[in-house]
C-alpha cells in the first residue's frame, strides 16, 4: 500500500510545524557579514582568505563560496558586456 500526502504551506509554516528554530536573524547577520567582507576584497585571493575565516563547514564551505563568487563574476561580467 502506498499513501501520498501533499501539504501546501510556506517555509515558515513548515519550520514551525516541524519544531525547527527560527534562524532568520542569524542568517541575515551571516549574509551581511559576508557582503561587507566582499566589498573590501580587491581580488579572488582576498575573498578566499576571507571565506576561510567565515566558512563554518571548512573546505566544503570554501568550495561552495568559490562557486558563488565564480557564478557572481560570470553574471556581472555578462551584465557589463550587455550594457557596453
Amino acid at each position: 500500500m502506498k499513501i501520498n500526502v501533499e501539504i501546501d504551506c510556506t517555509p515558515e509554516e513548515a519550520r514551525q510545524f516541524l519544531g525547527l528554530p527560527d534562524v532568520s536573524k542569524a542568517n541575515q547577520f551571516y549574509v551581511d557579514a559576508i557582503a561587507k567582507g566582499m566589498k573590501g576584497a580587491a581580488n579572488v585571493d582576498q575573498l578566499q582568505d576571507f571565506a576561510k575565516g567565515l566558512a563554518p563547514m571548512g573546505q566544503m564551505g570554501l568550495k561552495l563560496f568559490q562557486q558563488f563568487v565564480e557564478n557572481s563574476n560570470a553574471f556581472t561580467s555578462g551584465a557589463k558586456k550587455k550594457d557596453d
